[in-house]
C-alpha cells in the first residue's frame, strides 16, 4: 500500500492585501483552519532623510511605496501577502548633518523591526520579507532577519527594491557610471520620483553631483574597486550638496520604467517566497 497524500488546503482568500485592515478574528480563523503558515508578511522599510537641494525628504518612502501599490494590482488573487504598517523613520545616521533628517539609533531600529516580526511570528505567520527603500539599512535587516529566525523560527528574507533585477531594457537607460554612482538623488532616484511625485521635485537645482567614490575608484585599485574595502562615510563625504548621479538627466519616463519593473520583479519575489517549503529552515543540528 501507498502513503496516503497530505490534504490539499483550499487556495487561501484574504480580506485585505494589509495587515491592519484585518481583524483579530480573521487571524484567529487562518490559525484554526492552519492557513495562517501560507501567508507572506511584507515589512515595508524606508527612511525620512535629505535628499540633495533638488528633492524632499520622503524619496525612500515614496519610492518604496511606489513599487508596492504598483505591484499590487499584479498580485494573483489566490497570493496570500499581507503588507504591514511601513516604517517610514529607520536609520540614517549618514544624512544627520543636513537639516530636516529623521533617524533613529541602530540598536532602536533592530529591536523595533524585531519585535514586530515576533508579533507575525505569534500570529502564526512563518515568512517575512523585510522590504527596504534606503541603502543605509540593508546591513540592519541582515541582523534583525537572523535575529528573527534564531528566535521565532520565521523565514525571513530582506530585499531592496534598488536590489531586485531590472530588463536590460530599463537598466540600460542609464549608465553604468550611473548605477554604481549615483546611490542617492541621482538620476534614477530622481526619474522615480519625476513620475511619482512630480510637484515635489525642483529640476532647478538638480545637477550631476559627481561622488568622491568615483573619484577613488580612479586612483586606488582595491580602496576604489567597491568590492574590498567599505569606507564608513556621511553623506557629506561623498558630496556637500547631499546628492550623488547625475540628476540633471532625470525623466518621468525613465522613473515610470524603473518602478514599474521593480514592481513586476517584487511579484516573482513573493511569489517564490510563498513556495519556499518550511523545511528551509532546519529544526537542529545533526551531531555525532
Amino acid at each position: 500500500m501507498t502513503a496516503a497524500a497530505a490534504p490539499q488546503l483550499a487556495p487561501l482568500s484574504l480580506p485585505s492585501r494589509f495587515w491592519a485592515d484585518l481583524s483579530t478574528r480573521d487571524f484567529a480563523a487562518l490559525q484554526h483552519s492552519g492557513q495562517a503558515d501560507q501567508v507572506v508578511a511584507v515589512l515595508p522599510v524606508a527612511a525620512v532623510e535629505q535628499h540633495g537641494p533638488h528633492l524632499p525628504l520622503s524619496v525612500d518612502a515614496t519610492l518604496l511605496q511606489g513599487v508596492i501599490d504598483a505591484a499590487l494590482p499584479q498580485l494573483p488573487a489566490d497570493l496570500p501577502v499581507l503588507f504591514l504598517p511601513p516604517q517610514n523613520v529607520g536609520l540614517s545616521p549618514e544624512h544627520i548633518r543636513f537639516p530636516g533628517t529623521l533617524t533613529l539609533s541602530p540598536a532602536t531600529v533592530i529591536a523595533l523591526w524585531t519585535e514586530i516580526g515576533e508579533c507575525v511570528a505569534r500570529a502564526g505567520v512563518k515568512k517575512l520579507l523585510l522590504f527596504n527603500g534606503h541603502g543605509g539599512q540593508v546591513s540592519v535587516m541582515d541582523i534583525v532577519a537572523r535575529e528573527l529566525r534564531t528566535r521565532c523560527g520565521l523565514i525571513v528574507y530582506s530585499a531592496s527594491w534598488f536590489s531586485l533585477p531590472l530588463p536590460d531594457a530599463v537598466a540600460g537607460q542609464f549608465s553604468a557610471q550611473e548605477h554604481r554612482f549615483g546611490i542617492h538623488a541621482g538620476e534614477i532616484e530622481t526619474s522615480m520620483m519625476l513620475h511619482l511625485a512630480p510637484a515635489t521635485v525642483h529640476m532647478e537645482h538638480a545637477q550631476n553631483f559627481r561622488s568622491t567614490s568615483q573619484d577613488r575608484s580612479e586612483r586606488y585599485a582595491i580602496l576604489g574597486n567597491g568590492k574590498s574595502a567599505k569606507l564608513g562615510w556621511q553623506m557629506q563625504d561623498y558630496h556637500p550638496a547631499g546628492a550623488v548621479g547625475d540628476a540633471a538627466a532625470a525623466t518621468a519616463d525613465k522613473g515610470r520604467a524603473v518602478v514599474d519593473a521593480a514592481a513586476q520583479q517584487l511579484v516573482a519575489l513573493l511569489q517564490e517566497l510563498q513556495a519556499l517549503p518550511l523545511s528551509t529552515l532546519a529544526d537542529g543540528p545533526q551531531l555525532r
